[in-house]
């Protein structure tokens, strides 16, 4: 069964994190991102954006975003205009007008501060939230350390490194079936680790390091 097909998340992201899980457990993070840039369109400035928020119209409601490379301190944009096309956001900054400008720019990642982030429903958790957690079995085996987060359209799946015996890699989905509880206070999951999934998961994580790709 490819990782996809394991059904709706039990744990929704509304907002993004960037980083490691140790580097997302050691405190809050001052920004969410809620975006990435991925080129430029047309030649008028334009920004061409991956949208990395539960909510596409994110981006309508906001005057500025701050925004930066990956580990480095994020400054304030200034929007002018959104709109949606083909699945991305398309947005316009005040200081970009030419499509050279915009080109400059790919790579960018565009965030809001923490608490401008979506309020969080009941089952909902941020990504930086979910980083870094330790992963236990109902029998209290421990599996690891949650280190990264798969959105595979369907469902997340925490990537887990760790401790079991074999797996340097584990794949759990978020799903009610797997994921039975996640305690913030104590940085704990407990998982039900059905039959089979560990053997997937071997598998699935050779052709992660394989190909050094993600399921999408």
């Amino acid at each position: 069964m490819d990782p996809a097909d394991w059904g709706q998340s039990v744990a929704k992201r509304p907002e993004k994190t960037q980083g490691s899980g140790e580097q997302r457990r050691a405190s809050e993070p001052r920004f969410l991102v809620i975006g990435k840039v991925v080129g430029a369109h047309g030649v008028g400035g334009e920004l061409k954006v991956q949208i990395l928020s539960d909510d596409p119209h994110r981006f309508g409601r906001l005057k500025q975003v701050y925004a930066g490379l990956d580990d480095h301190e994020p400054v304030p944009w200034m929007l002018e205009r959104f709109r949606l096309h083909k699945g991305r956001a398309l947005l316009k900054f005040s200081h970009c007008s030419d499509r050279d400008t915009a080109a400059t720019l790919r790579g960018y990642l565009l965030q809001v501060p923490l608490e401008e982030a979506i309020p969080l429903e009941e089952g909902e958790y941020y990504e930086y939230q979910i980083l870094g957690l330790d992963v236990w079995t109902v029998s209290d085996e421990h599996l690891g350390k949650v280190v990264e987060i798969i959105d595979t359209g369907a469902n997340d799946v925490y990537v887990v490194h760790g401790t079991y015996p074999g797996h340097r890699e584990i794949l759990i989905p978020s799903i009610e079936s797997v994921v039975l509880e996640i305690d913030l206070d104590r940085s704990r999951m407990v998982v039900e680790v059905p039959e089979g999934l560990l053997l997937l998961s071997r598998h699935a994580a050779r052709q992660r390091w394989r190909c050094g790709a993600h399921f999408v």
